[in-house]
């Protein structure tokens, strides 16, 4: 048998057990290959190589974005933001069917936009409507599944640390025309659940009330300004050249900040605290990336990636074909595995096919993202579904149903993210910044 396939084996195998029997996914990834790289290299020299790639995997600047953008998430979460972002999306879903679901669903892609983390904005606005979903005798199943089905929106539209990452493991993608790709499909994905939440509300009689705006609005609207022009200030100043995607990772510390305390919604005492679970969060996604670039290593130096490959160019010569099977893949590893660890093991073996047959690295990233982002609130493992759960407080049995037409909505978007590259690439190509 080839090394490389026995390499792989021991690899991917190894890391799956290790997963299993409850391994932590860094410690899975990271034992696992250096297991396989201690089989092509004698046992001190894959220790060392070991160590070089762990630092060598860690030592980019566009990483500093990470904690930065994780700190500002959690500074949201405590400086009321989120109230502010509800109360402006009622100004725009408060005319149709089911009022407070549209207003969860548009609530969600505002502070999902902003915070980038799909499980904060299913925690922080989800925590705010379920209550109010209540009392106006919504279904508890069918708020959580609008809550849930929306709420990983974040993880598209920027700032997205999933798409800091995948730039970072594919190298020379830009960030920023990431960012830019995110944003058609990220809006689709939440028209989507919009559209779906509304024929439910329709049916089920959740009217809309025309008039409890009613001389709020322009009051409503200028509340939320100082929260919205976070976008402006962080989007804008990339755009423009102002600064670097890490750089808006720290204006929007700073940003944040200076509203959750103008807002007198964080205090001096609750720092320690906010950055304590910063700091927890961060060392987790570092780690993950410090042992992956480990596993990225043997998979270069075994060239696992042409072996996939050439088995799947052998299956079939048709690009359509391999696109479907990724996704495959990528939906079936989503439903047990977080995103960031899945981009980082998938991106290398995936990317080069893609490319190969002339697919932009941009677009393959957002539908990976997309794809991946649907893992999310997929059972067993789909952290947002667990969160929006809790805080519906409701079973995990009792949301699946109410989802299924959310996921079908969903899961054709991604086809057509998939098949039509102007959807991920329209954006970035109009603003030069890919050809």
């Amino acid at each position: 048998m080839d090394i490389a396939v026995v390499v792989a084996l021991v690899m991917f195998i190894g890391a799956f057990v290790l997963l299993f029997i409850g391994t932590p996914i860094s410690i899975s990834i990271g034992l696992s290959s250096f297991l396989a790289m201690a089989m092509i290299l004698p046992f001190d020299g894959a220790i060392l190589t070991s160590a070089q790639r762990v630092f060598v995997g860690l030592d980019s600047f566009a990483l500093l974005a990470i904690p930065f953008f994780i700190l500002a998430g959690n500074l949201m979460n405590n400086g009321g933001i989120a109230i502010r972002l509800i109360n402006c999306a009622k100004i725009v879903s408060n005319f149709l069917p089911g009022p407070l679901a549209q207003t969860n669903v548009v609530a969600n892609m505002l502070f999902g936009s902003i915070s980038g983390s799909g499980v904060a904005s299913a925690a922080a606005i989800g925590g705010i409507m379920s209550p109010i979903q209540k009392k106006d005798k919504y279904d508890p199943a069918f708020s959580a599944a609008v809550n849930i089905a929306s709420a990983p929106t974040g993880m598209l539209i920027p700032p997205s640390n999933s798409l800091i990452v995948y730039a970072t493991v594919a190298g020379s993608v830009s960030i920023t025309a990431l960012f830019m790709g995110g944003y058609i499909p990220g809006i689709l994905w939440g028209l989507g659940v919009m559209l779906v939440a509304g024929v439910i509300a329709k049916r089920r009689g959740y009217v809309a009330e025309h008039d409890s705006l009613k001389g709020l609005r322009i009051k409503l609207l200028l509340d939320a300004i100082p929260s919205l022009m976070m976008i402006v200030v962080v989007i804008g100043g990339i755009l423009g050249g102002i600064f670097t995607a890490t750089e808006a990772s720290a204006i929007a510390v700073v940003y944040s900040l200076i509203l959750g305390v103008c807002y007198r919604n964080i205090k001096a005492a609750d720092l320690p605290a906010i950055f304590l679970a910063t700091a927890k969060m961060t060392a987790i996604v570092i780690l993950m990336l410090a042992a992956s670039s480990i596993m990225s290593w043997v998979m270069a130096f075994t060239k696992i990636p042409a072996l996939i490959a050439s088995g799947l160019l052998s299956f079939t010569d048709s690009f359509l074909i391999i696109l479907l099977v990724m996704n495959l893949v990528l939906l079936l590893v989503g439903t047990f595995m977080d995103p960031t660890p899945a981009v980082l093991i998938f991106t290398p073996i995936f990317l080069p096919i893609c490319t190969q047959f002339g697919m932009d690295p941009v677009q393959f990233g957002i539908m990976m993202i997309f794809n991946l982002s649907l893992g999310t609130i997929t059972p067993p493992v789909g952290p947002i579904l667990f969160t929006g759960c809790k805080i519906g407080e409701i079973k995990i049995e009792g949301v699946i149903k109410p989802l299924l037409p959310f996921f079908a909505v969903i899961a054709l978007i991604l086809m057509l993210v998939t098949y039509i590259p102007a959807i991920s690439m329209a954006l970035p190509q109009v603003m030069g910044l890919v050809n």
